[in-house]
């Protein structure tokens, strides 16, 4: 590690980092690698067969089960088993730059924003197929329409600080857990932001975007959270301190 590296990660607030897993062990070994240093990986195994949880255990991370199927079951479980100040979300499937974290993490302690979420760039061929772009935009629209956010991506990167995330009093344990984070916080008035990110072909095949009928399950699961009344959110705690 270079010496303006480890002074970046000595500077920037450390975070734990929830890594959703199921079946993942060709690409672990790159992402937990990737793992700002002095971090802690939170691997949270969704019922993997393919021996994901004792490599990951084995190259230093913190496992946790969860029986429950599911990505927001998962996403949550990491949720409720982290400690630090701020959480990170980062996909297990190696399409996601972890090493790309302390900046999101930096906006949020200088107080630039409560929520960041990552904005995929696409790069190499078949990062992000055609049907999994059009839900996604989509979806987006719908947010739009709903919260007032002006938002391009709802996608698994993203940071905030735990004790706002818990406040959200998160519910779904499927597809819509991403979505139903950022409608709740926009509904209990943080604010919330994107940048840019790379995307990269993934590992191995998608659980939910590899296919018309998960992406399709997946924009099913979001609709119904965008079907959430405001006011089951709006009257939450905010922060002293944060504003739309």
């Amino acid at each position: 590690m270079s010496e303006v590296t480890d002074s970046f990660h000595t500077q920037s607030p450390r975070a734990d980092v929830v890594l959703p897993c199921l079946n993942e062990a060709a690409a672990l070994p790159r992402v937990l690698a990737g793992i700002p240093y002095g971090w802690r990986a939170i691997v949270v195994d969704n019922g993997s067969t393919d021996g994901s949880a004792d490599l990951a255990r084995s190259l230093g991370a913190t496992v946790v089960h969860e029986p429950r199927r599911g990505f927001g079951a998962a996403c949550h479980a990491g949720l409720l088993a982290a400690e630090a100040e701020f959480v990170c979300f980062c996909d297990c499937d190696g399409s996601l730059d972890p090493g790309l974290l302390p900046g999101f993490v930096r906006r949020i302690a200088d107080g630039d924003t409560d929520l960041l979420l990552g904005r995929r760039r696409p790069e190499g061929r078949g990062a992000w197929p055609l049907h999994a772009r059009a839900g996604n935009l989509a979806l987006a629209r719908m947010l739009r329409r709903r919260t007032g956010l002006r938002l391009h991506d709802l996608g698994p990167m993203r940071a905030g600080r735990r004790a706002d995330l818990l406040a959200l009093d998160l519910t779904d344990r499927r597809s819509g857990y991403p979505l139903q984070m950022v409608v709740r916080a926009s509904d209990a008035g943080l604010r919330v932001a994107e940048t840019d990110v790379p995307y990269l072909p993934r590992t191995g095949r998608s659980k939910v975007t590899g296919t018309w009928r998960g992406t399709w399950q997946a924009v099913r699961d979001m609709r119904a959270v965008l079907r959430e009344p405001p006011e089951r959110t709006s009257a939450r705690a905010v922060r002293p301190g944060a504003s739309r």
